[in-house]
């Protein structure tokens, strides 16, 4: 009971699915950061929070 060898097809799609995922994990990263800087700095005001203390 051996296993075959894997095709080079295989391996050429594994090397791409890695860098694709390596490229959404770095834009989730990215994104993320930006925004626990934005909130932590204050920069963050919903639309409604100027409604609301306008009244």
């Amino acid at each position: 009971m051996s296993f075959r060898e894997e095709h080079e097809l295989h391996k050429r799609r594994f090397s791409r699915n890695l860098g694709v995922a390596l490229v959404l994990v770095s834009f989730i990263v990215i994104v993320f950061g930006l925004t626990v800087v934005k909130v932590t700095r204050g920069d963050y005001e919903p639309e409604n929070a100027s409604i609301q203390r306008d009244q």
